[in-house]
């Protein structure tokens, strides 16, 4: 009896699997037809091109210099302890104003040769090397070598001072360890704006350069330099920014020299001329090149730490120029928006305690006569026609 209800169940059960196999087969179909040619898109990666036609991006960095670090023996004797020298008090009062720009230069004059060979002054220095350490944690980013004193001791002392550059990682340009460090172009790039440094001196005091070693300074030679600049511009760079060792001292004008050599150079492709060598402040003229471009130069920076005193020989500053770069689908200009000039004093009580200060805080507690509005006009004014 239960066999033969379970042969009419089966036979019941065939036509109804039968019928649902064809309304899923119809189903199907019915989908299959309406879905064809429709393309499936994923709106995770939709994707939508927007037009830049007629718009421009800018990009802005802030590029600073600062004068002579030349460490006369009173400086160094204030720096000694009793393991080496802390050059960091000396620092500490402008640390913040140091700190402010986005890439920042330093012009080591005294060159750091280390103690092994003797520190030394006027007229063959010898600094301590923690002066560039101290450097660098108040917010140095590069040093410029080339001037009359990089071969005071002499190729080994050029030689000590560079090794420790590299051994703190301190970028440094004008003197070289050999013709392939020398022909090596510094560039560095900042929030979007790429510069190229270089460094050049009129001279060494005299001091020969080791015949066949010519790789050890950069000295000033026209055409030289000419060749190095559109070197350093042939790898794209949006600027090129250029130390230079020249003028008379304690002048507080440039000569006519330094501006004829200002114009070439300027109109060569330098961007910016950071001077030096005078130990006093020169002022700073802008430049319209023969190509249409804008230039910037700053005669001397004066001594930002050293020895020397009165007769506007203890008296720096920084210069902060603003570079701002535009760019759109015709290409990209370099512009300077702001041209700014920080004054500072270097004070000492009887050769102790060498502080360096901002201007204005010098004349308020009676360390100097001079106040920033005159120091910052002698450079803003510009060079008397």
């Amino acid at each position: 009896m239960n066999k033969k209800r379970m042969i009419t169940g089966m036979i019941l059960c065939i036509p109804f699997l039968l019928m649902i196999g064809f309304l899923l087969n119809r189903q199907y179909a019915d989908w299959n037809t309406t879905t064809k040619g429709v393309e499936a898109t994923s709106l995770l990666h939709a994707t939508r091109e927007v037009q830049a036609s007629g718009k421009s991006i800018k990009a802005n960095a802030s590029i600073a210099a600062i004068g002579d670090i030349l460490i006369h023996d009173t400086v160094y004797n204030d720096a000694k302890k009793q393991n080496g020298y802390d050059f960091t008090p000396m620092f500490s009062p402008i640390k913040d104003m140091l700190s402010a720009p986005d890439f920042l230069i330093a012009n080591q004059e005294s060159t750091p040769g280390g103690v092994e060979l003797g520190v030394s002054s006027y007229p063959l220095f010898n600094s301590p090397q923690e002066v560039v350490k101290t450097l660098q944690e108040v917010g140095v980013d590069a040093v410029t070598t080339a001037n009359n004193h990089s071969l005071d001791q002499g190729e080994e002392g050029l030689l000590n001072a560079i090794d420790y550059y590299g051994e703190i990682s301190m970028p440094y340009v004008g003197s070289f360890k050999s013709p392939e460090d020398q022909s090596r172009i510094r560039t560095f790039n900042v929030d979007g704006i790429k510069f190229a440094l270089l460094s050049y001196t009129y001279g060494t005091n005299g001091i020969p350069v080791p015949e066949g070693k010519e790789y050890l300074v950069n000295v000033i030679d026209e055409q030289k330099m000419i060749r190095e600049i559109q070197k350093a511009k042939n790898l794209d760079v949006d600027l090129v920014v250029m130390s230079l060792h020249w003028g008379n001292e304690y002048q507080r004008f440039p000569t006519e020299e330094q501006q004829r050599l200002a114009k070439v150079l300027t109109d060569n492709g330098v961007d910016i001329i950071f001077g030096h060598h005078p130990h006093v402040l020169q002022p700073i003229q802008t430049y319209k090149t023969s190509d249409g471009r804008e230039a910037v130069v700053i005669y001397s920076l004066g001594n930002f730490l050293s020895g020397q005193k009165d007769d506007f020989k203890d008296i720096g500053g920084m210069v902060t120029v603003q570079v701002e770069k535009t760019m759109n689908p015709a290409g990209s200009k370099i512009t300077f928006p702001s041209i700014g000039f920080q004054p500072t004093f270097v004070s000492e009580n009887h050769y102790k305690n060498y502080r360096i200060y901002p201007l204005d805080f010098a004349r308020k507690n009676g360390l100097i006569a001079y106040t920033e509005e005159e120091m910052v006009s002698h450079m803003v004014n510009g060079v008397p026609e």
